[in-house]
Formats: structure tokens, C-alpha cells, sequence
């Protein structure tokens, strides 16, 4: 396991994009040979697809040869509803990059058969080869995707009641309507992402602090899902100073200390990796 410390969210947004984006780079993607991404929703990844794009504009990236799998949807959300997650994943990142529409997957939350949605999705990860670098954010209880507080450490994709925390904490992209937000959604599973050849992590804000202390310091517990990855042979948590306010003075300088041994050797913030 890996912590790396940034400065602020800006900083620790592009750290994650230029990852991303050097991972990409060094598979040497091609026809047949597609590099899969499992990505987020919600406010935290924001500032990485900015800069993702970025890089693509600028013409440093491409994902012509890249297959994604986002991580969650609400169930009876209207596909075209502003605050489903098909619509933000295509107004924020997809639409703005030249991936193939057919190549991004994304859960059916009004699919007819719900299970069969979810087995599907399972399906076509396993078909794709798997998920290369699956990027994940959390929430202030330590939820990845929307594995709430309780659910198995070695769940697959599925339907989920969402934990009330967890309502209240969306109510803000619902014009702060309770009854507005879903309750139900379909949800990778913990064990969906611990089959991911690589993991990074995403968490920023002192209001995640007490999570990255869980996810880190503490023992692996389903009450905060996000433990889990400490199991992971290739996990990187991203975060940055207000996020760390939890840990341990000596957690914070040992992953400081790593941080200097790795720098030189494979920081993406020294260069990006040339075609």
C-alpha cells in the first residue's frame, strides 16, 4: 500500500491524472490490446478529469484503445437526468475525450432485471480482461462505490439501499430535497474492485480524514469498506494535507519519507511518459 501526500486538491487531482495517464501510456494500448479503466462519480475526481482531458487536448492522450467501467448508478433515475451518473460521466469526462461510446459501460439503474444488469456487468469486465487501474473515490464513512458501511468485503455487483449518510450527503445535487434523492442503487462490489490489477484511491477534504485514518491505521472492517484495500497487492491512496488530519505525526512522515525515495524514480509530477 501506497499514501501519497499532496499540498491541496488541485495538486492531488493532477497527481492522479498524470498517473492515470502514464499507466495508459506505458500499456501501449492498441486494437485488441485495450486498456481498462474503472473509474468514479461525485465531486472528488472532478479536478482529474479536468485535467485528463487537458492532456488529451493538448494531444498527450488518447483513449481511442480504452475500455471503461464506472463504479455505480442510481436505480430509477432517468437516464438523462442531470444528476443520474450517465449524465455526469459524459458532461464532465466522456464527451470531451474521443473514447468509443461503446467502449464506456455504465450501469443500467432502469434496466427490467436488475440482477441481470449487475451479473451482465460482471460479464463484460471479465470479457474485457479485467480492470487494469480501477480509480475510486469514498465517502466520509468510508464507503467505496456504494459499499455502505456493512456490506460483504467480497461482494460482486449488485443492488444497494443506500445508507441514510449517504442520502443526506447527495441531497446537495437534488436542490437539498430528501425526497428527491434515490434510494436504491446497482454497485460494483468490494471484491469487484479487488480483482483490479492495480487500485487508486482518491480521498481530499478534512471531512474524509477520519475515513483515510480507517482505510489506513486501523485493522481491515467492513464498516468502512474502504479498509479492504490494505489487502490489495497494488493500492495507492491520492489525498491531500487537509484529508490526513487523523493520522498519526509518524503515518504522516513515514509515507512523507517514501514519497522523497520515489520521487525521482516514478512521480508523475517529474514528467509525463513520452509515446
Amino acid at each position: 500500500m501506497r499514501l501519497v501526500i499532496l499540498e491541496d486538491y488541485d495538486q492531488a487531482s493532477e497527481w492522479a491524472a498524470k498517473y492515470i495517464c502514464n499507466r495508459i501510456i506505458q500499456f501501449k494500448p492498441s486494437q485488441g490490446r485495450y486498456f481498462t479503466l474503472g473509474l468514479p462519480t461525485g465531486s472528488t475526481p472532478l479536478g482529474c478529469y479536468k485535467k485528463l482531458i487537458e492532456y488529451h487536448r493538448n494531444g498527450d492522450l488518447s483513449f481511442k484503445y480504452v475500455k471503461t467501467f464506472n463504479m455505480d448508478e442510481y436505480v430509477g433515475l432517468p437516464r438523462n437526468h442531470p444528476e443520474s451518473y450517465h449524465s455526469y460521466m459524459w458532461n464532465n469526462f466522456f464527451k470531451h475525450i474521443d473514447i468509443d461510446p461503446n467502449n464506456a459501460h455504465i450501469l443500467d439503474g432502469n434496466a427490467p432485471d436488475l440482477q441481470a444488469e449487475c451479473d451482465a456487468f460482471e460479464k463484460k469486465i471479465e470479457e474485457a480482461g479485467g480492470i487494469d487501474l480501477f480509480v475510486g473515490g469514498i465517502g466520509p464513512d468510508g464507503h467505496i462505490a456504494f459499499n455502505e458501511p456493512g456490506s460483504s468485503l467480497s461482494s460482486r455487483t449488485r443492488l444497494k439501499t443506500l445508507a441514510m449518510d449517504t442520502i443526506l450527503a447527495n441531497a446537495k445535487y437534488f436542490d437539498g430535497d430528501l425526497s428527491k434523492v434515490p434510494t436504491m442503487a446497482l454497485t460494483v462490489g468490494v471484491g469487484t474492485v479487488m480483482d483490479a490489477r492495480e487500485v487508486m484511491i482518491l480521498i481530499t477534504g478534512a471531512h474524509k480524514a477520519f475515513a483515510l485514518y480507517k482505510a489506513i491505521e486501523e485493522g481491515v472492517n467492513h464498516m468502512w469498506t474502504v479498509s479492504a484495500f490494505q489487502q490489495h497487492p497494488r493500492t495507492i491512496f491520492v489525498c491531500d494535507e487537509d484529508a490526513t488530519l487523523e493520522l498519526r505525526v509518524k503515518t504522516v512522515k513515514y509515507f512523507k519519507g517514501l514519497m522523497h525515495v520515489h520521487n525521482k524514480l516514478v512521480d508523475p509530477l517529474y514528467s509525463m511518459k513520452e509515446n
